[in-house]
């Protein structure tokens, strides 16, 4: 059988999208000064409407498809967990490298909605794809996701000029397990990096009393299709889904043009790609989905 690999396509294939032509069609999508500047401030901005109901059901139904374990595409995946949870008891699916294999994951990355507010909060740059992923968590029994900081999973990369889009594919509240952040905590510095799908806690051992002082998380409750953007070191995570409902979200990891690998090792988990030391990433696996002005 003849898999198509989406990252031989460096736009979209299909019209679920709004259509950009040329930089205006953007300013629709923009996020307001009052928004950016509390990104500045707290590290994250909440409720930004990324996706339209009838996007959602598409992107739910590709979900659907692509969880199969027996996907005929499954080899294009980086990564494919059924439960990334460490504890036998809960569920936590978690998948990275989908743009390669549904359509309607791959143009998520080029909807203006979700990167013109990504290029205004990387200080208006082009920006470049970095990977996606999905985390699922199943009414009842879903696990959680442990308080980590992103850029500690990325640091082969440099300089840190990423950003995370976090967007709901159900509505997502405290009782089934909405994403949390610890305001301002992106000014703490690098911490130390541990298990996703581990203990809940464990990254606050590092701390000391003045910064364990301030661990005030916040719980983001958003409706489907709406979305958090928060940055490189923000502190956040996800508890447990006790509800009857499921969880499903999905997330898009991306970084400001010209960053550089700072590695000769494999450079995405799971995979065989490689960027030289000191190159800049910018192989068909990094596209650019926003240019410059």
């Amino acid at each position: 059988m003849n898999i198509k690999d989406l990252a031989d396509y460096h736009h979209p294939v299909s019209k679920l999208f709004a259509e950009v032509k040329e930089q205006v069609d953007y300013e629709p999508f923009a996020l307001s000064k009052e928004q950016v500047e509390h990104f500045d401030e707290y590290g994250y901005v909440t409720n930004v409407k990324i996706l339209e109901e009838d996007q959602v059901d598409v992107l739910r139904k590709a979900l659907d498809e692509i969880q199969d374990p027996e996907h005929p595409a499954r080899d294009l995946f980086y990564e494919f967990h059924g439960n990334h949870s460490t504890n036998p008891d809960t569920v936590l699916f978690h998948s990275l490298g989908h743009w390669r294999v549904s359509e309607a994951f791959h143009d998520a990355l080029w909807n203006p909605a979700f990167t013109k507010p990504a290029s205004q909060l990387l200080g208006n740059k082009a920006v470049r794809f970095w990977h996606d992923q999905l985390f699922c968590k199943p009414a009842g029994h879903g696990g959680v996701v442990a308080w980590h900081q992103d850029y500690s999973y990325w640091i082969r990369t440099v300089p840190m000029q990423h950003l995370t889009c976090w967007i709901g594919l159900d509505d997502a509240s405290t009782e089934n397990g909405c994403l949390n952040y610890v305001p301002s905590s992106h000014r703490w510095g690098l911490l130390k990096r541990l298990e996703l799908g581990g203990e809940m806690d464990a990254l606050f051992e590092q701390l000391d009393e003045a910064l364990q002082a301030q661990i005030k998380p916040v719980p983001m409750e958003l409706k489907k299709g709406h979305a958090c953007f928060h940055h490189p070191l923000m502190v956040h995570g996800s508890y447990e889904n006790k509800s009857q409902r499921s969880r499903r979200a999905m997330v898009l990891n991306v970084f400001a043009d010209g960053t550089k690998s700072d590695t000769d090792d494999i450079m995405l988990r799971g995979t065989d790609i490689r960027v030289p030391k000191g190159k800049a990433l910018d192989t068909k696996y990094f596209p650019l989905i926003y240019p410059a002005n």
